[in-house]
């Protein structure tokens, strides 16, 4: 049978639209302070307390003909309030970490400057507590003059270790390998799977938008950021975004009511980063690209664009003296860049959604931010505002706007923008585009009708045994053996082991005898970091990045204990792999290494024991000295000479 294409349009329009197929579909509602109207015996939330069904409150409307109707009753500080993404306070950090938010301070952020988009950073030790914690920002939201509900947005958190910046201690959620991991297992669909199962768990405790994932090309191995990556090979790269964000989003078509809204980042070239040093730090502020490879860094975006990512992040770096389609790129970050936001971005690859900044674009670098913190002083944090360092916060605001951003993170100074607006520097109709954009974002996931959560089911949901039972399955897949040399695996069980980073309990349980020196062991077992040091400890995210040299030194102490144990006993070396380690002078000592992504020790200790073929595989290629890693070039792929371990290397016994 022949179907028109007219046939095929209408066949689209009534599958997408709610209008037709939802119009009498009564959604839960969920409120605390406002009242609910009747309308032909269907019941909706009277958001603006005038006593009338408006047509932003009837959700049988589209998403669409809500947020144009919303934009039109909206003040020009309200317009400029949604272009914020501010950090939801607590009284005892400047970003945002505890148990508890500042109530007080979330009242100024959402009724004062009437921000309602908010990153949250409260541990998950409690899901109860932090569900009950969202809620409080919601029904502050509820009272508002729209009652515009506040989309809560993380950072990862269902990894092993964390940076803040960048991810945010697990707690209670279901503890997974980093996306590194999930990459040496090289499975979309399993992908998919772990974020469909952190999307539920996101929504459980009210968080609605999810700052991940990174489609970075982590082709400098000396990177301070690779670890939430997905590798350096453009295609793995590229199909486990796609994976990753149709898990979150709740399918492969865009927002729904069951979505997470997943925002992609950092657009684009951050991984190429000059000398590893990432662009948080005015150090590392530029990406370069001597091998004029920009376009392998764009791929794996398109992912994230076939699986209708919501939200892109750009990134802070300024991509050095390159060119593109013989035009050279301003040598701005990528926030203040119409040529990669308007002319690439929306145009060439016709991205539609919200563009939201990195954290503190518009902020100042000056003083200890550009020079370092004095000896004894504690860093705090600055502006990243790469290549605009010499305009104001508000021109800052209007160049970001007039390059394409829709929304900026980590600041609440709306007034910024209104001030720019009354100044004639920007039009109302400009804010109005990026206002409706993160408008019909609220009104695709059912923010709007059902902004609370259940504490009770936050604790059920949370962790679930299940779901850690899955997550343990990868961290033990994850694992990529390098080496098995006299076929010391699988280990067997009853013999005298020494440890090194390992909990005794574990080994215990698994069948072990533990022992406090190596030379009474019958073998050894340690855990061991990738090395980096930290040259720039005077700086806030200096501090807390592992930079600098991946080879291990004789002052290393995880290093120390591998060459301790080596002259004694058969000696089995894993190494956590946030960065590609130099594994050269490990490799003639143990007699076995295992790469691990994050893995807990008694998943270990299964893996250990297991007659079972290894099938994880390196995201990334391992350098085989220094000056390899010295002579390759930052924005191509596993491209250092004779590396010790290539891209995709992993023995199965």
């Amino acid at each position: 049978m022949k179907i028109k294409p007219l046939s095929l349009a209408v066949a689209a329009l009534l599958l997408c639209s709610p209008s037709v197929f939802a119009a009498d579909n009564q959604p839960e509602l969920s409120q605390r302070d406002v009242t609910l109207l009747t309308v032909d015996g269907l019941q909706f939330k009277d958001l603006d307390h005038s006593g009338k069904l408006e047509p932003y409150e009837d959700w049988r409307l589209t998403p669409e003909e809500r947020a144009a109707d919303l934009v039109k009753r909206m003040t020009l500080e309200e317009k400029a309030g949604v272009m914020m993404h501010g950090s939801a306070p607590t009284a005892s950090s400047p970003v945002g970490a505890g148990t508890h938010y500042d109530m007080a301070a979330a009242e100024k952020m959402i009724a004062g400057a009437k921000v309602n988009s908010l990153i949250t950073r409260l541990s998950a030790d409690d899901p109860a507590m932090m569900a009950e914690e969202n809620n409080k920002l919601q029904q502050i939201a509820e009272k508002t003059r729209l009652g515009i509900p506040v989309t809560i947005s993380s950072d990862p958190r269902n990894a092993f270790e964390y940076l803040v910046g960048a991810s945010t201690s697990s707690g209670k959620f279901t503890r997974w390998p980093e996306t590194l991991g999930l990459a040496a297992i090289g499975n979309e669909k399993l992908t998919r799977r772990y974020a469909d199962i952190v999307r539920q768990e996101y929504l459980a405790v009210g968080i609605r938008e999810a700052l991940s994932p990174q489609a970075d090309l982590a082709t400098e191995p000396r990177w301070a950021r690779i670890s939430g990556t997905f590798g350096e090979d453009p295609t793995r790269v590229h199909n486990m975004v796609r994976g990753y964000i149709e898990g979150m989003q709740n399918g492969p078509d865009g927002l729904n009511q069951g979505s997470v809204i997943s925002v992609v980042k950092h657009w684009v070239g951050y991984g190429a980063a000059e000398n590893g040093f990432d662009s948080h730090n005015v150090y590392g502020k530029n990406a370069v690209f001597p091998g004029n490879n920009l376009k392998e860094h764009i791929y794996p975006f398109t992912g994230a664009f076939e699986a209708n990512v919501a939200s892109v992040m750009p990134t802070y770096s300024i991509l050095k003296n390159v060119s593109v389609d013989g035009k050279p790129l301003e040598q701005v970050g990528a926030g203040f860049s119409h040529q990669l936001l308007t002319d690439i971005l929306r145009g060439q690859y016709g991205f539609k959604g919200v563009i939201l900044s990195d954290w503190l674009i518009t902020s100042n670098c000056e003083g200890e931010c550009l020079n370092g913190s004095p000896e004894g002083k504690e860093p705090v944090p600055g502006g990243m505002p790469w290549g605009v360092e010499n305009l104001t916060p508000q021109q800052r605001f209007v160049k970001a706007v007039l390059a394409g951003v829709d929304q900026f993170g980590g600041v609440t100074n709306s007034q910024l923008l209104v001030s720019a607006v009354n100044e004639r520097q920007l039009t109302g109709q400009r804010l109005d585009e990026s206002v409706v954009r993160i408008l019909e974002q609220k009104f695709q996931t059912g923010l709007f009708e059902n902004p609370y959560v259940d504490v009770q089911k936050a604790t059920q949901t949370v962790g679930r045994a299940d779901w850690q039972k899955e997550a343990n399955a990868a961290q033990g897949h994850a694992l990529v053996l390098l080496q098995n040399t006299d076929d010391v695996l699988p280990l067997k069980k009853g013999k005298k082991i020494w440890l090194y980073g390992i909990e005794p309990q574990a080994a215990t349980a698994a069948g072990f005898t533990v022992v406090d020196a190596p030379e009474k062991a019958d073998i050894a077992l340690i855990r061991a970091h990738a090395p980096y040091e930290q040259p720039h400890k005077a700086w806030f995210f200096g501090k807390r990045h592992h930079e600098g040299s991946l080879a291990f030194t004789g002052d290393n102490a995880d290093y120390q204990a591998i060459v301790k144990a080596s002259k004694a006993v058969p000696t089995i070396v894993t190494v956590y792999l946030d960065r590609p380690a130099i594994l050269t002078n490990v490799k003639d000592k143990a007699k076995v290494i295992i790469g691990n992504f994050g893995v807990s020790d008694t998943v270990l200790f299964t893996r250990l024991t297991r007659d079972e073929a290894y099938t994880g595989k390196l995201p990334f290629e391992l350098p085989s000295s220094e000056e390899a890693v010295l002579k390759q070039q930052s924005d191509m792929p596993h491209d250092s000479e004779s590396p010790l371990f290539p891209i995709g290397f992993g023995l199965a016994r």
